[in-house]
């Protein structure tokens, strides 16, 4: 690898002390390596999603400097580009942070030496018309402002499965199911695993049990009228950052996107031993 670029969460290395570390690191040994500003999300021009990169064309490796929100924010960013991502974890938990904080000297030599593989993680595409987005770990409907449930009813690959009252649903895939999905009860999978995952949040209903599925499956989400049959107003959140606004009549189809976002791993430790690992923290 020759050409780097680092994404840092400013909030976490607000001096960018490691951040020029990293840079001045590889600049020493002959690589070029570039500081992206400020990553640019999905923009909606004309009616279908665009994405937008401050990261160059020819980068080899990104380097995510924070938590797992800006590895997702960086994954969204270059989804179309094919760039392997690798996280340096200066936040908490860092599910998705392959080094920490002590050990980039360490990290950066073994990629330097091509000592690592890369893991593919799937995506998913959630598309509401001409418009559509991307998420590595989650795409989350739910209420816009008010504190009503929301009425929708979930399709399982064009046949109705159920009609739900609650405060919204969580799509996820592997990766994303130790994120939002656990919180809301969901089950937690293995990240390399291929299907998605279907958890109500905060269901009014005594079935308020997840759904896995296959990863072939296309979900769709009916957004339906409030009680009173006025207009409910909604939106779908893709992995915490790109918003598309819903309201009553509308339906999001969720899928498994053709494209996956690459994680340098550089220690093959089992999924379980690090899931231990991060709730001892």
């Amino acid at each position: 690898m020759e050409h780097f670029c680092i994404v840092t969460n400013k909030s976490k290395d607000a001096d960018l002390g490691v951040t020029h570390y990293i840079r001045d690191y590889l600049l020493a040994r002959g690589k070029t390596c570039d500081i992206a500003e400020d990553l640019k999300t999905p923009v909606d021009t004309t009616g279908a999603r665009k994405f937008m990169s401050t990261i160059p064309e020819n980068t080899d490796c990104v380097i995510v400097l924070g938590g797992d929100g800006t590895m997702l924010q960086a994954a969204r960013s270059i989804a179309f580009m094919d760039i392997p991502l690798i996280g340096v974890n200066l936040g908490t938990v860092g599910y998705l942070a392959e080094v920490e904080k002590g050990s980039i000297d360490e990290a950066l030599e073994r990629i330097l030496s091509g000592d690592f593989y890369t893991e593919e993680r799937m995506m998913i595409k959630g598309s509401i018309g001409e418009k559509k987005d991307y998420a590595l770990n989650d795409i989350v409907v739910t209420r816009s402002s008010t504190i009503q449930v929301i009425n929708f009813n979930i399709y399982i690959n064009d046949m109705l499965l159920a009609c739900y009252h609650a405060d919204g649903v969580i799509i996820s895939t592997p990766t994303g199911s130790t994120g939002y999905n656990m919180s809301a009860g969901g089950p937690i999978v293995e990240p390399s695993a291929n299907m998605i995952l279907v958890t109500p949040i905060c269901p009014h209903t005594l079935n308020s049990r997840s759904m896995v599925l296959s990863a072939d499956t296309k979900i769709s989400i009916e957004i339906g009228p409030w009680k009173d049959d006025s207009t409910q107003n909604v939106i779908a959140s893709f992995d915490g950052s790109g918003v598309i606004n819903l309201k009553t009549g509308d339906r999001i189809e969720i899928i498994k996107s053709k494209k996956t976002t690459k994680i340098i791993k550089l220690n093959r430790v089992s999924f379980i031993e690090v899931l231990g690992k991060k709730f001892d923290k």
